[in-house]
């Protein structure tokens, strides 16, 4: 298999976590978010990454792929058997992806980290204060009712963990961390996802990907045993790509 995705995109990120739970293998082509030439957009018309190459098949969107990689690899489920806790899950899954990211990411990482570092414009200051003072902390008030004090949501680490955990990692990247005080549980609980060793890994290659210029990349991920594609299936065009999905 084949992901096609930038190791710091949270939705990339999920799908990698998820790929190392069932134990398959998978090389990467780490393209650089708003890169990406025709054959690229072929595959993702809506220019979104990650995408899933599995033989002959090409799948976009973080949830579509991995409820493939649920379906057709059933070995380690990354679902709970409960149907009620299947459906909850999938909701954990959905808040996460919309909800978490438009704050997360499309209020926080994008406005302070991708707006300046590829655009070179300044981040949207209303947007952003409004994302801290207020939507943040909506969504954290939330996480603290729903996550267990101990563990993991349904028994041992799935989707839904590794769904929520995932975008605190770029709100890291803009210095935003959990109050530990205010919101106990969620601090204590996306601590020991990230921690885990489905996650942990990652965490050390985009390391690389955020720190390194495009140039140097590939070798400095190579050197680190990232499991990288031969060539890259994206492309290395820059274009003004989708970022995240």
């Amino acid at each position: 298999m084949k992901i096609i995705g930038s190791y710091v995109s949270p939705y990339v990120r999920k799908v990698l976590a998820c790929l190392n739970l069932k134990g398959l293998a998978y090389e990467i082509d780490p393209i650089t978010p708003f890169f990406g030439d025709d054959a690229f957009e072929a595959m993702s018309p809506l220019r979104r990454i990650p995408v899933l190459i599995d033989g002959d098949l090409t799948l976009c969107d973080s949830s579509v792929i991995c409820q493939y990689l649920e379906d057709a690899y059933p070995g380690r489920p990354l679902l709970p058997a409960d149907v009620k806790d299947r459906a909850r899950a999938r909701w954990l899954e959905e808040f996460a992806d919309t909800r978490m990211g438009d704050v997360f990411i499309w209020s926080l990482f994008f406005q302070k980290f991708v707006q300046p570092a590829v655009w070179k414009t300044p981040p949207d200051e209303a947007r952003v204060q409004r994302a801290l003072t207020q939507d943040a902390p909506a969504v954290l008030d939330y996480l603290e009712g729903q996550v267990p004090a101990g563990g993991f949501l349904f028994g041992d680490i799935g989707l839904a963990d590794i769904s929520l955990a995932t975008f605190f990692v770029n709100a890291g990247y803009v210095s935003f961390s959990i109050d530990a005080a205010r919101w106990p549980r969620t601090a204590a609980f996306v601590a020991r996802v990230l921690e885990h060793d489905a996650l942990r890994p990652l965490l050390a290659f985009e390391k690389i990907q955020t720190s390194t210029s495009i140039a140097s990349r590939r070798q400095a991920l190579l050197d680190a045993g990232a499991p990288l594609c031969a060539d890259s299936v994206g492309g290395r065009e820059p274009r003004s790509s989708i970022m995240l999905a």
